[in-house]
């Protein structure tokens, strides 16, 4: 009589970790068909499935170590499937929004203008004078004084709303003022 499926995996998963990669390779064959079937699920796209259910597998692989228990491990790539679809479905409902977004641009008010430029003699100052403040607005102090990228720019590569761009640069200047003017 075969050995229970759960308990194949589990001891798949538990020579896996000890580093057997035959165990590896049977273990991620016995998940992948079931994870692209979720994957897939959640997302009503296949190939956007495949593309999620390739990071997936690569995350299993990379993380497999950190699994306390393997007998937990259907349960454990499932959570990681599901995470993954979920950013994934995120991000293109962004991007679909930002391209209907464009498409009825004539509807939508003009983007506020940038400040104008900064003296260049506290933009090369402006390195180690931020060390006292927050990551959050160092961050973006960096991107727009240092790299030089608009609001817009920044909100997107932080994935973050514009208004909190702008929040954050606001408070960390406000904080690099108080440094500056401190005796």
């Amino acid at each position: 009589m075969e050995p229970d499926a759960a308990a194949v995996v589990a001891a798949l998963a538990a020579r896996a970790q000890l580093g057997d990669r035959e165990a590896l390779d049977q273990l991620l064959r016995r998940v992948q068909r079931p994870l692209y079937e979720h994957v897939r699920a959640l997302l009503r796209d296949e190939e956007a499935a495949l593309d999620t259910l390739q990071d997936v597998l690569v995350i299993v692989c990379r993380k497999l170590g950190s699994l306390g228990d393997p007998r937990w491990f259907r349960a454990w790539a499932y959570r990681i499937a599901t995470r993954e679809a979920l950013r994934r479905a995120k991000r293109d409902r962004r991007w679909r929004e930002a391209v209907r977004g464009e498409e009825w641009s004539e509807t939508l008010p003009a983007p506020e203008p940038d400040p104008p430029p900064v003296d260049p003699e506290w933009t090369a100052r402006l390195p180690e004078l931020l060390a006292g403040v927050s990551p959050a607005s160092e961050v973006v102090l960096r991107l727009h004084y240092l790299e030089g990228l608009p609001y817009l720019e920044i909100s997107e590569a932080l994935e973050i709303p514009v208004g909190t761009v702008k929040s954050r640069l606001a408070y960390g200047l406000a904080s690099l003022r108080r440094r500056v003017e401190a005796p």
